[in-house]
Protein backbone atom coordinates (compact mmCIF):
# COMPACT_ATOMS: atom_id res chain seq x y z
CA UNK A 1 0.00 0.00 0.00
CA UNK A 2 0.96 3.72 0.07
CA UNK A 3 3.20 4.62 2.72
CA UNK A 4 0.93 7.68 3.50
CA UNK A 5 -1.72 5.14 4.30
CA UNK A 6 -0.02 5.23 7.76
CA UNK A 7 -0.99 8.86 8.41
CA UNK A 8 -4.12 11.06 9.02
CA UNK A 9 -3.98 14.35 6.46
CA UNK A 10 -4.41 17.07 8.03
CA UNK A 11 -4.65 20.35 5.67
CA UNK A 12 -3.65 23.94 6.92
CA UNK A 13 -2.51 23.35 10.16
CA UNK A 14 0.81 23.99 11.86
CA UNK A 15 2.02 22.40 15.08
CA UNK A 16 4.43 23.85 17.87
CA UNK A 17 7.08 21.46 18.35
CA UNK A 18 10.58 20.94 20.07
CA UNK A 19 12.75 18.35 18.44
CA UNK A 20 12.46 18.55 14.70
CA UNK A 21 14.16 18.01 11.87
CA UNK A 22 14.53 19.82 8.58
CA UNK A 23 14.65 18.05 4.89
CA UNK A 24 14.28 19.41 1.16
CA UNK A 25 11.73 16.88 -0.46
CA UNK A 26 10.04 17.49 -3.34
CA UNK A 27 6.31 15.97 -2.15
CA UNK A 28 4.85 13.78 1.17
CA UNK A 29 5.95 10.59 0.05
CA UNK A 30 9.44 11.46 0.04
CA UNK A 31 8.70 13.33 3.18
CA UNK A 32 6.95 10.61 4.86
CA UNK A 33 10.28 8.23 4.45
CA UNK A 34 12.33 10.92 6.01
CA UNK A 35 9.48 9.95 9.26
CA UNK A 36 10.17 6.29 8.75
CA UNK A 37 14.51 6.81 8.92
CA UNK A 38 14.32 8.96 11.89
CA UNK A 39 17.13 8.11 13.93
CA UNK A 40 17.28 11.24 15.97
CA UNK A 41 13.61 10.98 17.91
CA UNK A 42 10.67 8.85 17.67
CA UNK A 43 9.15 10.78 14.43
CA UNK A 44 5.24 10.95 15.45
CA UNK A 45 4.40 13.07 12.40
CA UNK A 46 5.42 15.68 9.88
CA UNK A 47 5.01 18.94 8.08
CA UNK A 48 5.54 19.44 4.74
CA UNK A 49 5.28 23.25 3.25
CA UNK A 50 4.13 22.80 -0.57
CA UNK A 51 5.23 26.12 -1.79
CA UNK A 52 8.75 25.86 -0.64
CA UNK A 53 8.73 21.76 -0.53
CA UNK A 54 10.18 21.88 2.67
CA UNK A 55 9.59 18.63 4.83
CA UNK A 56 9.65 18.86 9.38
CA UNK A 57 9.86 15.11 11.29
CA UNK A 58 8.40 16.08 13.84
CA UNK A 59 8.91 13.99 17.27
CA UNK A 60 5.23 15.35 18.44
CA UNK A 61 1.69 15.30 17.16
CA UNK A 62 -1.53 17.27 17.75
CA UNK A 63 -2.48 15.31 20.96
CA UNK A 64 1.02 16.37 22.53
CA UNK A 65 0.95 20.34 21.40
CA UNK A 66 -0.59 23.34 20.42
CA UNK A 67 -2.14 23.55 16.62
CA UNK A 68 -2.44 26.77 14.94
CA UNK A 69 -4.16 27.64 11.13
CA UNK A 70 -1.16 27.92 8.62
CA UNK A 71 -2.28 28.30 5.36
CA UNK A 72 0.42 26.80 2.82
CA UNK A 73 1.21 23.36 5.48
CA UNK A 74 -0.36 19.90 5.90
CA UNK A 75 0.37 18.14 8.49
CA UNK A 76 0.55 14.07 8.86
CA UNK A 77 -0.07 12.08 11.69
CA UNK A 78 1.21 8.56 12.12
CA UNK A 79 -2.04 6.71 13.01
CA UNK A 80 -0.48 4.62 15.73
CA UNK A 81 0.14 7.21 18.01
CA UNK A 82 -3.27 8.77 17.68
CA UNK A 83 -4.81 5.42 18.31
CA UNK A 84 -5.98 4.84 22.27
CA UNK A 85 -6.85 1.77 22.07
CA UNK A 86 -4.46 -1.87 21.40
CA UNK A 87 -4.90 -4.56 18.60
CA UNK A 88 -4.42 -7.85 19.88
CA UNK A 89 -1.63 -8.10 23.09
CA UNK A 90 -0.52 -4.66 22.31
CA UNK A 91 2.76 -4.82 21.06
CA UNK A 92 2.65 -2.06 19.12
CA UNK A 93 0.17 -0.03 21.09
CA UNK A 94 1.80 3.53 21.06
CA UNK A 95 -0.93 5.38 22.71
CA UNK A 96 -0.60 7.74 25.62
CA UNK A 97 -2.42 6.16 28.53
CA UNK A 98 0.74 6.54 31.92
CA UNK A 99 -1.43 4.75 35.10
CA UNK A 100 -1.67 1.15 35.79
CA UNK A 101 -5.08 -0.04 35.99
CA UNK A 102 -5.14 0.47 39.35
CA UNK A 103 -4.12 4.23 39.26
CA UNK A 104 -0.97 3.90 40.23
CA UNK A 105 1.20 6.62 38.06
CA UNK A 106 4.13 5.02 35.37
CA UNK A 107 7.40 5.28 36.03
CA UNK A 108 9.26 6.55 33.04
CA UNK A 109 11.01 4.41 31.10
CA UNK A 110 14.56 5.80 31.06
CA UNK A 111 14.57 6.10 34.97
CA UNK A 112 16.01 3.74 37.49
CA UNK A 113 13.67 4.65 40.28
CA UNK A 114 11.83 3.29 42.02
CA UNK A 115 12.36 0.22 40.13
CA UNK A 116 15.60 -0.54 38.27
CA UNK A 117 13.98 -1.79 34.70
CA UNK A 118 15.03 -4.29 32.71
CA UNK A 119 13.36 -2.29 29.33
CA UNK A 120 15.30 0.42 28.89
CA UNK A 121 14.82 3.07 25.31
CA UNK A 122 18.66 1.81 24.53
CA UNK A 123 18.10 -2.02 25.09
CA UNK A 124 14.84 -1.84 23.06
CA UNK A 125 15.09 1.29 20.80
CA UNK A 126 12.08 0.26 18.63
CA UNK A 127 9.71 -0.95 21.31
CA UNK A 128 8.11 2.88 22.22
CA UNK A 129 9.74 3.41 25.30
CA UNK A 130 8.87 6.79 26.06
CA UNK A 131 7.88 8.87 28.81
CA UNK A 132 6.00 6.70 31.00
CA UNK A 133 3.60 5.51 28.38
CA UNK A 134 2.14 1.73 28.66
CA UNK A 135 4.19 -0.38 26.61
CA UNK A 136 4.36 -4.15 25.91
CA UNK A 137 8.45 -4.48 25.30
CA UNK A 138 8.35 -8.47 26.02
CA UNK A 139 5.22 -9.64 24.28
CA UNK A 140 3.73 -9.77 27.47
CA UNK A 141 0.25 -11.97 26.70
CA UNK A 142 -1.85 -9.62 29.32
CA UNK A 143 -0.77 -6.38 27.19
CA UNK A 144 1.10 -3.17 27.89
CA UNK A 145 2.20 -2.68 31.00
CA UNK A 146 4.88 -0.14 33.29
CA UNK A 147 6.65 -0.02 35.98
CA UNK A 148 5.16 1.63 38.86
CA UNK A 149 6.31 4.78 40.97
CA UNK A 150 4.90 2.48 43.98
CA UNK A 151 7.69 1.17 45.55
CA UNK A 152 5.85 -1.60 47.01
CA UNK A 153 4.56 -2.59 43.15
CA UNK A 154 7.59 -3.20 40.47
CA UNK A 155 4.86 -3.17 37.80
CA UNK A 156 1.31 -3.43 36.71
CA UNK A 157 -0.99 -4.14 33.67
CA UNK A 158 -2.65 -0.90 31.97
CA UNK A 159 -6.44 -0.49 31.38
CA UNK A 160 -6.38 -0.17 27.33
CA UNK A 161 -9.53 -0.80 25.71
CA UNK A 162 -9.45 -3.27 22.53
CA UNK A 163 -9.89 -1.96 19.27
CA UNK A 164 -11.08 -4.81 17.72
CA UNK A 165 -13.14 -5.36 20.73
CA UNK A 166 -15.01 -2.25 19.67
CA UNK A 167 -17.74 -4.38 18.08
CA UNK A 168 -21.18 -3.01 16.98
CA UNK A 169 -24.57 -3.62 18.42
CA UNK A 170 -27.22 -4.11 16.03
CA UNK A 171 -26.71 -2.03 13.65
CA UNK A 172 -23.87 0.15 14.44
CA UNK A 173 -25.38 3.06 14.99
CA UNK A 174 -23.98 3.56 18.38
CA UNK A 175 -20.19 2.39 17.04
CA UNK A 176 -18.03 4.78 18.46
CA UNK A 177 -14.79 3.12 17.43
CA UNK A 178 -11.90 3.82 15.57
CA UNK A 179 -11.81 1.41 12.32
CA UNK A 180 -10.89 3.94 9.50
CA UNK A 181 -10.99 1.67 6.31
CA UNK A 182 -13.78 0.04 4.89
CA UNK A 183 -14.15 -3.70 3.93
CA UNK A 184 -12.38 -3.30 1.14
CA UNK A 185 -9.04 -1.80 2.13
CA UNK A 186 -9.78 1.61 1.32
CA UNK A 187 -8.79 4.81 3.72
CA UNK A 188 -11.85 6.74 4.87
CA UNK A 189 -11.97 9.70 4.02
CA UNK A 190 -12.53 12.50 7.23
CA UNK A 191 -16.28 13.75 7.94
CA UNK A 192 -14.79 17.41 7.98
CA UNK A 193 -13.50 17.24 4.25
CA UNK A 194 -15.39 17.99 0.90
CA UNK A 195 -12.76 15.93 -1.19
CA UNK A 196 -12.43 13.76 -3.05
CA UNK A 197 -16.20 13.52 -1.76
CA UNK A 198 -18.62 16.44 -1.06
CA UNK A 199 -21.63 15.18 1.23
CA UNK A 200 -23.71 16.66 4.07
CA UNK A 201 -22.51 14.42 6.84
CA UNK A 202 -20.72 17.19 9.01
CA UNK A 203 -20.51 17.99 12.65
CA UNK A 204 -22.73 20.71 12.53
CA UNK A 205 -25.85 19.02 10.77
CA UNK A 206 -25.80 15.44 12.95
CA UNK A 207 -23.63 16.47 16.04
CA UNK A 208 -25.17 13.69 17.78
CA UNK A 209 -23.46 11.05 15.22
CA UNK A 210 -20.15 11.15 16.54
CA UNK A 211 -18.15 12.14 13.29
CA UNK A 212 -15.15 12.52 14.19
CA UNK A 213 -11.56 12.15 12.35
CA UNK A 214 -12.02 9.30 9.50
CA UNK A 215 -13.78 6.55 11.49
CA UNK A 216 -16.72 4.37 9.94
CA UNK A 217 -20.41 5.50 11.64
CA UNK A 218 -23.67 5.03 10.57
CA UNK A 219 -25.44 8.27 10.88
CA UNK A 220 -28.06 7.28 8.81
CA UNK A 221 -29.39 3.93 9.68
CA UNK A 222 -27.88 1.90 7.06
CA UNK A 223 -27.65 -1.79 7.90
CA UNK A 224 -24.03 -1.52 9.34
CA UNK A 225 -21.27 1.85 10.09
CA UNK A 226 -19.68 3.21 6.69
CA UNK A 227 -17.61 6.06 5.15
CA UNK A 228 -16.88 8.15 2.13
CA UNK A 229 -13.39 6.93 1.11
CA UNK A 230 -10.65 8.50 -0.37
CA UNK A 231 -10.63 6.88 -3.77
CA UNK A 232 -11.93 9.08 -6.50
CA UNK A 233 -13.67 6.22 -8.05
CA UNK A 234 -15.66 5.18 -4.59
CA UNK A 235 -18.24 7.48 -3.21
CA UNK A 236 -18.55 5.29 -0.21
CA UNK A 237 -18.09 1.98 1.14
CA UNK A 238 -19.14 -0.51 4.04
CA UNK A 239 -16.60 -0.54 7.00
CA UNK A 240 -15.44 -4.27 8.42
CA UNK A 241 -16.72 -4.53 11.89
CA UNK A 242 -17.19 -7.51 14.43
CA UNK A 243 -20.51 -7.68 15.49
CA UNK A 244 -20.73 -8.65 19.08
CA UNK A 245 -21.41 -11.99 20.74
CA UNK A 246 -24.68 -10.73 22.42
CA UNK A 247 -27.53 -8.21 20.37
CA UNK A 248 -30.80 -6.96 22.33
CA UNK A 249 -33.48 -9.22 21.97
CA UNK A 250 -35.77 -8.14 19.44
CA UNK A 251 -38.93 -7.81 21.51
CA UNK A 252 -37.73 -8.38 25.06
CA UNK A 253 -37.80 -4.54 25.86
CA UNK A 254 -39.74 -1.53 24.39
CA UNK A 255 -42.83 -0.05 24.46
CA UNK A 256 -46.80 -1.01 23.74
CA UNK A 257 -48.21 2.57 23.21
CA UNK A 258 -47.09 5.73 21.15
CA UNK A 259 -44.11 7.87 23.14
CA UNK A 260 -42.50 10.27 20.91
CA UNK A 261 -42.05 9.02 17.30
CA UNK A 262 -42.59 5.50 18.25
CA UNK A 263 -39.23 3.84 17.74
CA UNK A 264 -39.07 1.88 20.71
CA UNK A 265 -43.15 0.97 19.88
CA UNK A 266 -43.20 -3.07 20.00
CA UNK A 267 -46.45 -3.37 20.62
CA UNK A 268 -48.80 -5.93 17.95
CA UNK A 269 -50.81 -3.61 15.81
CA UNK A 270 -50.72 -4.61 12.55
CA UNK A 271 -53.27 -2.21 10.82
CA UNK A 272 -52.84 1.00 9.19
CA UNK A 273 -54.91 3.81 10.47
CA UNK A 274 -57.31 3.63 7.13
CA UNK A 275 -57.45 -0.04 8.31
CA UNK A 276 -55.23 -1.59 5.64
CA UNK A 277 -53.91 -4.93 7.03
CA UNK A 278 -50.07 -4.57 7.24
CA UNK A 279 -47.16 -6.84 4.79
CA UNK A 280 -45.34 -8.82 7.06
CA UNK A 281 -41.60 -7.17 7.08
CA UNK A 282 -39.62 -10.56 5.91
CA UNK A 283 -41.84 -10.90 2.79
CA UNK A 284 -41.51 -8.84 -0.83
CA UNK A 285 -45.10 -9.02 -1.76
CA UNK A 286 -47.09 -7.33 -2.47
CA UNK A 287 -44.36 -4.49 -1.86
CA UNK A 288 -40.40 -4.86 -2.80
CA UNK A 289 -38.33 -3.36 0.05
CA UNK A 290 -35.00 -3.22 2.19
CA UNK A 291 -36.11 -3.10 5.56
CA UNK A 292 -35.42 -6.74 6.34
CA UNK A 293 -35.21 -8.30 9.68
CA UNK A 294 -32.05 -10.20 9.14
CA UNK A 295 -30.49 -6.94 8.22
CA UNK A 296 -31.98 -5.15 10.97
CA UNK A 297 -31.44 -6.68 14.08
CA UNK A 298 -33.14 -4.40 16.93
CA UNK A 299 -35.63 -2.83 14.68
CA UNK A 300 -38.37 -5.17 16.14
CA UNK A 301 -39.28 -6.07 12.40
CA UNK A 302 -41.28 -8.96 13.46
CA UNK A 303 -44.63 -10.72 11.83
CA UNK A 304 -46.35 -7.96 10.29
CA UNK A 305 -46.52 -5.14 13.16
CA UNK A 306 -46.58 -1.93 12.88
CA UNK A 307 -42.66 -0.48 13.67
CA UNK A 308 -40.50 2.94 13.00
CA UNK A 309 -37.13 1.68 11.91
CA UNK A 310 -36.28 4.87 10.13
CA UNK A 311 -37.18 7.42 12.07
CA UNK A 312 -40.43 8.66 10.72
CA UNK A 313 -43.06 10.74 12.36
CA UNK A 314 -44.95 7.71 14.17
CA UNK A 315 -45.11 3.84 13.45
CA UNK A 316 -46.01 2.36 9.86
CA UNK A 317 -46.09 -0.26 7.58
CA UNK A 318 -46.12 -1.90 4.20
CA UNK A 319 -49.57 -2.65 3.75
CA UNK A 320 -51.33 -5.66 1.59
CA UNK A 321 -52.97 -3.37 -0.46
CA UNK A 322 -50.90 -3.42 -3.78
CA UNK A 323 -51.80 -0.13 -4.65
CA UNK A 324 -51.08 1.58 -1.36
CA UNK A 325 -47.42 1.10 -0.36
CA UNK A 326 -47.34 1.97 2.64
CA UNK A 327 -49.26 4.29 5.03
CA UNK A 328 -49.19 5.35 9.41
CA UNK A 329 -50.47 2.98 11.78
CA UNK A 330 -52.95 4.32 15.10
CA UNK A 331 -51.09 3.70 17.91
CA UNK A 332 -52.20 4.36 21.62
CA UNK A 333 -50.25 7.05 23.30
CA UNK A 334 -48.53 6.86 26.89
CA UNK A 335 -49.95 9.74 28.28
CA UNK A 336 -53.92 8.19 27.66
CA UNK A 337 -54.93 9.68 24.69
CA UNK A 338 -56.01 7.23 21.82
CA UNK A 339 -56.21 7.41 18.25
CA UNK A 340 -59.57 5.07 16.66
CA UNK A 341 -58.44 2.52 14.14
CA UNK A 342 -60.40 2.88 11.37
CA UNK A 343 -62.70 0.34 10.89
CA UNK A 344 -62.67 -0.47 14.46
CA UNK A 345 -65.10 2.09 15.65
CA UNK A 346 -68.62 3.28 14.84
CA UNK A 347 -67.44 6.66 15.71
CA UNK A 348 -65.72 8.35 12.73
CA UNK A 349 -62.31 9.62 13.54
CA UNK A 350 -60.74 12.64 12.17
CA UNK A 351 -57.16 11.79 10.69
CA UNK A 352 -55.68 15.18 10.09
CA UNK A 353 -52.93 14.48 6.85
CA UNK A 354 -52.68 17.59 6.02
CA UNK A 355 -48.55 17.21 6.62
CA UNK A 356 -48.61 14.21 4.18
CA UNK A 357 -50.35 16.47 1.23
CA UNK A 358 -49.91 19.40 0.01
CA UNK A 359 -52.66 22.10 -1.16
CA UNK A 360 -52.63 24.16 -4.69
CA UNK A 361 -48.50 24.52 -5.19
CA UNK A 362 -47.37 23.69 -1.37
CA UNK A 363 -46.25 26.82 -0.21
CA UNK A 364 -48.19 26.22 2.92
CA UNK A 365 -46.96 23.07 3.01
CA UNK A 366 -45.79 22.32 6.61
CA UNK A 367 -44.91 19.17 7.09
CA UNK A 368 -41.90 17.01 8.19
CA UNK A 369 -41.05 14.83 4.51
CA UNK A 370 -37.67 14.95 3.14
CA UNK A 371 -36.99 12.54 0.55
CA UNK A 372 -37.64 13.25 -3.40
CA UNK A 373 -39.44 11.54 -5.51
CA UNK A 374 -36.62 9.41 -6.58
CA UNK A 375 -35.76 8.25 -3.03
CA UNK A 376 -32.91 10.80 -2.36
CA UNK A 377 -32.29 12.75 1.22
CA UNK A 378 -33.12 16.19 1.10
CA UNK A 379 -29.96 18.85 1.97
CA UNK A 380 -30.44 20.97 4.97
CA UNK A 381 -31.93 24.65 3.71
CA UNK A 382 -29.07 26.12 5.84
CA UNK A 383 -26.36 23.67 4.41
CA UNK A 384 -24.29 24.83 1.36
CA UNK A 385 -22.93 21.06 0.88
CA UNK A 386 -23.28 19.43 -1.59
CA UNK A 387 -24.67 22.33 -3.14
CA UNK A 388 -24.40 25.89 -2.84
CA UNK A 389 -27.58 27.71 -3.15
CA UNK A 390 -28.94 30.97 -2.34
CA UNK A 391 -32.74 29.51 -0.86
CA UNK A 392 -31.81 29.84 2.80
CA UNK A 393 -33.66 30.50 5.99
CA UNK A 394 -32.84 34.39 6.18
CA UNK A 395 -33.04 34.92 2.61
CA UNK A 396 -37.19 33.46 2.96
CA UNK A 397 -37.93 33.95 5.90
CA UNK A 398 -41.68 33.43 5.83
CA UNK A 399 -41.28 29.92 4.14
CA UNK A 400 -40.44 28.04 7.09
CA UNK A 401 -36.77 26.47 5.95
CA UNK A 402 -36.56 24.03 8.86
CA UNK A 403 -33.77 21.32 9.06
CA UNK A 404 -34.14 19.82 5.29
CA UNK A 405 -37.97 19.47 4.87
CA UNK A 406 -39.38 19.67 1.55
CA UNK A 407 -40.38 23.17 1.10
CA UNK A 408 -41.53 25.69 -1.72
CA UNK A 409 -40.13 29.08 -1.00
CA UNK A 410 -40.65 30.33 -4.89
CA UNK A 411 -43.58 29.62 -5.77
CA UNK A 412 -42.30 26.43 -8.25
CA UNK A 413 -45.50 23.45 -8.91
CA UNK A 414 -44.87 21.61 -5.69
CA UNK A 415 -42.76 21.27 -2.75
CA UNK A 416 -39.19 20.46 -3.34
CA UNK A 417 -35.64 20.22 -1.78
CA UNK A 418 -32.10 20.41 -3.00
CA UNK A 419 -30.41 16.81 -2.60
CA UNK A 420 -27.82 14.70 -0.54
CA UNK A 421 -26.85 13.54 -3.98
CA UNK A 422 -23.79 15.92 -5.62
CA UNK A 423 -25.06 14.55 -9.20
CA UNK A 424 -28.74 15.91 -8.74
CA UNK A 425 -29.04 19.49 -7.51
CA UNK A 426 -32.80 19.61 -6.50
CA UNK A 427 -35.63 17.36 -7.10
CA UNK A 428 -39.55 17.42 -6.02
CA UNK A 429 -41.06 15.63 -3.16
CA UNK A 430 -42.81 12.10 -2.34
CA UNK A 431 -45.80 14.18 -2.22
CA UNK A 432 -49.31 13.96 -2.87
CA UNK A 433 -51.81 16.28 -3.40
CA UNK A 434 -54.94 16.70 -0.87
CA UNK A 435 -58.39 15.71 -1.90
CA UNK A 436 -60.72 18.61 -2.07
CA UNK A 437 -62.90 16.80 0.29
CA UNK A 438 -62.12 16.20 4.06
CA UNK A 439 -60.76 13.22 4.80
CA UNK A 440 -62.23 11.14 8.10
Amino acid sequence: GDILDDYLRTDGVWILTRNKQFYKTNNEKECAEKCEEERNFNCRSFLFTRKILQCLTLAENAKMTVMFNSTDAVLYEKKIYLLQCKRGIGKDYRGMEAKTRRGIPCQKWAEKTPHNPNYTPEKHPNAGLDENYCRNPDGDESGPWCYTTDPDTRFDYCNIPECEGQCMQCNGEDYHGEVSRTESGLECQRWDAQEPHMHGFTLKHFPEKDLKMNYCRNPDGEPRPWCFTTSPNKRWEFCDIPRCNTHQAVSAQGSKCLSGKGEDYRGRIAITESGNACQHWNTQFPHRHGWRPDRYLCKGLEENYCRNPDGEKRPWCYTINSSVRWEYCAIPHCDGTELEIAGMSNVPVQVTLSEECYRGKGQSYRGTTSITVSGKKCQAWNSMFPHRHEKTPDRFPNADLRENYCRNPDGDNSPWCFTTDPSMTWEYCNLKRCDDHTQE
